[in-house]
């Protein structure tokens, strides 16, 4: 006699065999997020303690700290410094790692590493320079927006001194 095969139902397949292989995915995903956010945060905060916190007290910091940064964003108008901060963080990094994939690659000629490395360097150096030349535009545009002039007011010399008293009677007020 032939051993009788069991009919098993596609929603019988789903409940036994893809759905906990599809929620273990979904674990993985989140877990993988959570230890990058750990990661993150623990970079920003320049603390390493978050890395042993458990996965509920990591959010709740990541949490708590997000919000402070925010705060700090509107008080002291952080939010153009922290991108090119953290650009900044970044681009060394990366300069360190092609620099450690450099030193560890056989055959690698010396003085093609050295132009790398100085090359990275002196575009870091033009990054920093225009970066400068940025907030410096940004603190003079503040600074004039500060300081509005009258409606009367054309924005020329000849606007100040004797000539502007002088002007300021002949013109027509609507009082």
């Amino acid at each position: 006699m032939a051993p009788q095969m069991e009919y098993v139902s596609k929603t019988q397949h789903y409940l036994k065999v893809k759905k906990p292989l599809l929620e273990r995915q979904r674990r993985a995903r989140i877990n993988k997020c959570l230890d990058t956010l750990k990661e993150l945060v623990a970079e920003f905060q320049g603390d390493d303690s978050i890395m042993r916190m458990d996965k509920a007290e990591m959010l709740e910091s990541a949490v708590a700290f997000m919000k402070k940064q925010v705060k700090q964003a509107n008080a002291t108008n952080f939010t153009v410094t922290m991108p090119m901060d953290s650009f900044r963080h970044g681009y060394m990094n990366a300069v360190n790692e092609v620099s450690r994939v450099m030193a560890a690659t056989a055959g690698m000629d010396v003085q093609t590493g050295k132009a790398v490395m100085v090359h990275l360097g002196s575009e870091y150096n033009r990054l920093l320079q225009m970066s400068a030349i940025c907030q410096q535009k940004e603190m003079v545009e503040e600074e004039s927006c500060s300081a509005p002039m009258s409606p009367a007011s054309s924005g020329y010399h000849s606007d100040d001194g004797e000539e502007s008293s002088a002007a300021a009677t002949s013109v027509w007020r609507p009082w």
